[in-house]
């Protein structure tokens, strides 16, 4: 038991010829009678520090051997006869490790590997029958552990820990301890906010290091989980889940507990659920080691097994071709992919169905490409190859000195560990690591500092040979931030111990995937909270964001002079400033209207103008391109780059902006750091291939399912009008002029539309009119009755900024819980005025012999010759005095709300028909979205990214299967994996799309048909050309002329025969056959039928139809 006051540590301690003579074997045989005949405790621990000291400053390590003080420990410890010396041998024991190990480091070869090590025998003694024995034991293993460098961890006591639980023998409390201290080992490999710089470094090593030995730690870690002994067990598991956070893949991360469970019951049913499990995951994430060595065993077992069926097949070789290609590393490829490779040649071989088979060669053709040829592979440093070199320097620098049995042990350990610094590229830390372990076995005490040095030289040429030379400091740039630092958003780890570099006058774009981090950073910096970050007194950050809203009602040149910070300027500068971003001056000019009344792209040009008067250092962007035209886009690029005095940090997904503008990118790396590369988007794209997506629009990555839109009653043909815009204007309550005039246009289920033109021209105008969010002044809307329409707003949060207390399956439940969209009632449209009100109190006289009467509700709806009939409730009376009344008649009273009202919640039921709305089935809706269940099942809406927060809204307007798609600038917040799974959704969908985008690569890839909005005036042009070429799965011969129906060429329905009538949808009538004719098709049908039987088993019956032709 350790002493209530701890003699002090000294500074490390090597003999040296001043060093004092030997002691004599009696001195030690007295010491030792002393601790282990001691009466307490204390005079115990008193003595075991005395016999440290002594062999400490004389001898040395080589003591503990030559005075046999190992062999007393061991002796004494294995005592079943006196309690008494059990106590004092783990006393002694504890007091050699918290001595010897900091102040000899070489001590650590004779305490953990020599003859087994000591480790053992603490273990042992946690089984003891006496509490201060066991006490003792634990608190030598805990002084061992925290004393020891990340290397020595990995190098040393993890081998001593694998070779006890290794062996049968040992006593149960022992294997628990063993368990724990490997729990131990990986709990502090875990990467955490705090801590010192040095800290963080240890827990890196020992993340990499411990990881890749991880293939040989589950196998001991899973047998304790089949351990009869429960506590065994118990202990095991926990092992088990700490083992894994070494991964640091976010793919499998949420599938470990499943498998964990898995190999705690094992079985066909708990593997045949991993292998699902595993196979619903899209894999994103660099695969490594620790990986490999997790899914390994279950992808071996599912394939070696003779009884798995053949889907289950089918997922384990998708799976194992998903893993191999992204696997980078072919050393990591060539050391676990042959154990998997014969269980898929032998479903290549031996599966019945041949898609199995077809899939199999690919997975097979795929792992022998990721094994690369030797050219492609960059060689682990071993042992032996840093022994060799360690040789040679000790033999230049005045050869071996001192134990040289000893030094045949800690050569292969030194060397061991000097190689974990090397494969995982913290070389800078050899020299003054390892130097004291090499001053016991030379002569000349500068000679370690020499050899270490060297050494440490050596494996730096030799890593900027393998991974290139890092590029130097900038000359002559002004730094201007130089920040290490952690960040975390409520309970999750954004970036840990990273570093942050920015240089005045530089441009950087931040890239990471949604969620990742990028708006918190920034918000960290603008709020004064990233640790390490100047002051806003040094240097003046001003963070530009998309969100705009307060002080709607003054004027803009009032909102930005209300600023204290730009006030002092005067109001003539500020409208200088002003008008430089295009906000005229004047009683009539832009300065002087209502900042509520600016579209999006003028709000953030607004931002941007308050950005610089406040004369920032550093511009924070968050998205600042969203809602601008292209001619706005330029002009921002042109403004930051003729602007060197102001440093930029951006966050955007339009790539070709990040092109243009940026000088360096930071990158959101997997094990959450920060990593610079020099050079703009396609620069960075060139070292990391991996980001091609920022160029190209692909659902590799996120994978957005759209449900298919349904039926329309009497819409036959894809082309057909099914919302009709005629002669429509509109302006905004006190404007002057219209915004828009004399529109008309329709939509189809094939219509692919864009609507072009500048900020401020009507464009969202134009889509709340379509949509019912806005009453025409004059002109009307009509659409089919039937209709549904997903609908996101260009200021998409809006749809969830009232439910951030929800989540999203919560807020899905809500908003559709009533069978209806929630959403709809709160159109302008469906809002009753109190005009409306007194309509509904107006008494109804059908001219039918019956009293007037007031409706108070409408029940029911039925088809009427080309038309409805509504079934109306009568205010005060019996439902059996209901009345049909056709939908013109309504319309002529004035009911026009009603009946719409009533006609959405009739489609809106329609298309939720199909929908089971179950909290189970809501998440995979959000899965086929692209946002993780866990996160739509767990996390408030609040807590989400801007991209995850459009998901949910994207979510929410396509839950009940809409035939049209109106999307107003979809592309804002989605970063490009997102973006590319939208637009190929988009592409796939069967209904019709309308959308607002001034990203040019969206729109050039999907709309064959654009709407140019200038002046108020609405232009319509068709058959444009689709660039399909922009997609990534686009073949080369699909070149980019691709058109589809346009919503402007003449056809039946929009040609100038139906320009003013009302919509009118009927079904065809079918033609009554004459006798003949069925007689005809009687004998058609009975050949085909014998046709059919005499075909080979397995053939489909043909269809006998109406319609047939023969």
């Amino acid at each position: 038991m350790p002493h209530p006051v701890t003699p002090p540590s000294q500074d490390p301690t090597m003999v040296s010829n001043e060093a004092p003579p030997p002691p004599s074997q009696e001195t030690i045989s007295d010491l030792l009678n002393t601790i282990f005949t001691a009466k307490t405790s204390a005079a115990s621990i008193d003595a075991c520090y005395g016999l440290c000291e002594i062999i400490l400053s004389s001898v040395g390590v080589a003591g503990l051997n030559e005075y046999g003080i190992i062999a007393e420990i061991k002796k004494a410890a294995a005592d079943k006869k006196s309690g008494l010396r059990r106590e004092s041998s783990q006393n002694l024991l504890g007091a050699v490790f918290e001595r010897f190990l900091p102040r000899q480091p070489v001590s650590e070869v004779v305490l953990l590997l020599q003859d087994g090590g000591l480790v053992g025998c603490a273990l042992d003694a946690l089984s003891d029958k006496g509490a201060v024995v066991r006490e003792a034991a634990q608190y030598g293993l805990d002084a061992a552990f925290g004393i020891l460098s990340a290397e020595a961890l990995v190098a040393g006591l993890l081998p001593a820990l694998t070779e006890y639980l290794s062996k049968k023998t040992g006593k149960w409390q022992g294997t628990v301890g063993a368990y724990k201290l490997l729990q131990k080992m990986a709990d502090k490999a875990q990467i955490s906010i705090g801590g010192t710089k040095e800290e963080a470094l240890e827990k890196d090593i020992l993340r990499e290091a411990m990881g890749a030995k991880l293939a040989g730690l589950i196998p001991v870690v899973e047998n304790g989980m089949h351990d009869l002994k429960a506590e065994v067990e118990k202990q095991a598991v926990h092992t088990m889940n700490s083992l894994t956070t070494l991964l640091s893949n976010d793919d499998v991360a949420p599938r470990i507990p499943l498998l964990i469970d898995t190999m705690q019951h094992p079985s066909s049913q708990t593997l045949q659920k991993a292998i699902h499990a595993l196979s619903q995951t899209t894999f994103v994430a660099i695969v490594t080691s620790p990986v490999l060595a997790l899914l390994t065993p279950f992808l071996e077992r599912s394939l070696n097994n003779p009884t798995t069926a053949q889907e289950v097949l089918r997922q384990t070789v998708v799976i194992v071709e998903n893993l191999t290609k992204l696997v980078h590393d072919p050393i990591e490829a060539r050391t676990f992919l042959p154990k998997l490779i014969p269980g898929v040649k032998s479903v290549c071989d031996r599966a019945s169905l041949p898609e199995v088979r077809e899939i199999a060669e690919r997975a097979l053709a795929t792992m022998e490409k990721a094994m690369g040829d030797d050219k492609d592979v960059v060689a682990r440093t071993a042992g032996d190859d840093v022994a060799k070199i360690l040789d040679e320097e000790i033999k230049a620098n005045g050869g071996l000195a001192g134990s040289l049995d000893l030094w045949k042990q800690a050569r292969p350990y030194i060397s061991d560990m000097v190689a974990i610094d090397v494969n995982y590229r913290f070389v800078d830390r050899i020299s003054g690591r390892f130097a004291p372990y090499i001053k016991s076995f030379v002569k000349d005490t500068e000679a370690p500092q020499k050899i270490a040095d060297t050494i440490q030289q050596h494996y730096v040429d030799e890593d900027h040979r393998r991974y290139g030379v890092p590029e130097k400091e900038d000359d002559g740039e002004v730094e201007i931030v130089n920040a290490d630092f952690s960040l975390a958003y409520g309970g999750m780890l954004l970036l840990s111990h990273t570093n942050l570099r920015l240089l005045k006058g530089h441009r950087y774009g931040l890239c990471g995937r949604n969620g990742a981090g990028k708006s918190t950073l920034m918000r960290s910096i603008a709020n004064g909270k990233l640790e390490g970050f100047p002051p806003q007194d040094v240097l003046r950050t001003c963070y530009v964001e998309h969100n705009q809203g307060e002080d709607a009602d003054i004027s803009i040149l009032e909102f930005v002079a209300k600023d204290p910070e730009i006030a002092t300027q005067g109001r003539e500068r500020i409208s200088e400033v002003l008008a430089e971003f295009g906000f005229t001056a004047g009683p009539e000019g832009r300065q002087a209207e209502r900042v509520g009344s600016l579209s999006g792209g003028w709000k953030m040009k607004l931002a941007l103008a308050r950005a610089m008067l406040q004369r920032a250092d550093v511009l924070l962007l968050d998205e600042p391109t969203n809602h601008l035209d292209v001619a706005n886009i330029a002009w921002l690029e042109n403004y930051l780059k003729s602007h060197p005095d102001i440093t930029s940090l951006i966050v955007s997904h339009d790539s070709g902006f990040l092109d243009n503008v940026t000088t360096d990118i930071y990158h959101y790396e997997p094990n959450k750091k920060l990593a610079c590369y020099k050079g703009n988007l396609a620069n960075f794209v060139k070292i990391r291939p991996e980001a091609k997506s920022y160029y190209t629009l692909s659902a590799s990555t996120v994978q957005f399912k759209f449900p298919p839109p349904g039926i329309l009653t009497g819409v036959k043909s894809q082309t057909r009008a099914i919302i009709r815009m005629s002669n429509v204007s509109y302006a905004y309550p006190g404007a002057t002029k219209p915004s828009l005039q004399e529109v008309s246009c329709q939509l189809s289920l094939s219509s692919r539309v864009a609507i072009i033109g500048p900020n401020g021209a009507g464009k969202s105008t134009l889509i709340k009119l379509l949509t019912g969010e806005t009453i025409p002044t004059t002109g009307k809307v009509e659409k089919h009755p039937n209709l549904r329409i997903g609908y996101i707003k260009q200021h998409a949060l809006e749809h969830v900024e009232m439910h951030l207390e929800k989540t999203p399956n919560q807020y899905l439940q809500w908003r559709y819980q009533h069978g209806d969209d929630r959403e709809v009632h709160m159109k302008q449209t469906r809002v009753l005025s109190d005009a409306d009100r007194a309509q509904m109190d107006k008494w109804v006289d059908l001219k039918d012999g019956k009293s007037p009467r007031q409706i108070e509700s409408l029940v029911g709806r039925s088809k009427y010759k080309k038309t409805f009939q509504y079934e109306v409730k009568w205010r005060g009376l019996l439902p059996k005095n209901n009345t049909m009344i056709s939908r013109e008649t309504l319309a002529e009273l004035g009911f026009d709300k009603l009946v719409q009202e009533f006609d959405d919640h009739e489609a809106s039921r329609e298309g939720l028909g199909y929908r089971e709305l179950q909290p189970k089935v809501i998440s995979k809706h959000f899965e086929d979205l692209g946002l993780d269940p866990e996160i739509a099942n767990h996390n408030e809406i609040g807590s989400l990214s801007g991209g995850q927060k459009v998901k949910v809204v994207i979510a929410g307007a396509m839950w009940n299967n809409p035939h049209l798609l109106v999307l107003d600038e979809p592309t804002n917040f989605l970063d490009r994996d997102s973006l590319g799974g939208l637009a190929v959704a988009i592409r796939d969908f069967k209904g019709g799309v309308i959308l607002i985008s001034h990203n040019e690569e969206f729109v050039g890839a999907l709309c064959s048909e654009q709407w140019h909005v200038r002046d108020g005036r609405v232009a319509l042009r068709g058959n444009t050309a689709v660039s399909l070429d922009r997609f990534e799965d686009s073949r080369p011969s699909s070149g980019v002329n691709s058109t589809a129906a346009s919503s402007v060429v003449s056809s039946a329905v929009n040609s100038g025969i139906e320009d003013n009538s009302d919509m009118k949808f009927k079904a065809r009538k079918k033609k009554k056959m004459t006798k003949k004719e069925l007689k005809e098709r009687e004998v058609r049908r009975r050949l085909r039928h014998i046709e059919w039987l005499n075909s080979p088993k397995g053939t489909p019956h043909p269809p006998d139809t109406d319609d047939e032709d023969n």
